[in-house]
């Protein structure tokens, strides 16, 4: 796995892997400019969501789940101190669909935080990270 970041100007880059595929990221915003994109940190956040989801659509659909949507949402809490790393994070996940199991939605979201979620079991070594979840038909 390779990424490139190339400097656009003041705290934005342009992030790109070997696909081609780019993600524009900004630290702060330039003063009466609107932000061009989610900070390196968001990004992180963000990769945990969707990894996390990936596994948990995966593992429900498996257990044949009829899942018609998945959403994550995370939130964290950062270090005081620099550097101001993630010191909580917690994944919530809303699941819809068709006669779900809750306890086999529950399982899928146990399965991607102790074995599959790359990205959240290698965050999970600097901060504590929670999981929740709710079922709904739809």
């Amino acid at each position: 796995m390779k990424i490139t970041s190339k400097w656009l100007d003041n705290s934005c880059f342009v992030a790109t892997n070997e696909a081609g595929h780019s993600v524009i990221m900004e630290g702060m915003s330039v003063e009466g400019q609107p932000k061009r994109g989610p900070s390196p940190m968001e990004l992180l956040l963000m990769g945990v969501a969707g990894c996390s989801s990936i596994d948990v659509v995966m593992i429900a659909e498996k257990q044949r789940q009829d899942i018609t949507d998945c959403q994550a949402t995370v939130t964290a809490k950062r270090a005081d101190e620099t550097p101001r790393v993630f010191t909580e994070i917690h994944i919530h996940f809303k699941v819809l669909g068709r006669n779900l199991k809750e306890s086999a939605i529950e399982k899928a979201v146990q399965m991607s935080a102790e074995k599959y979620c790359s990205a959240s079991i290698m965050l999970g070594k600097a901060a504590k990270i929670t999981h929740s979840f709710e079922v709904a038909e739809g």
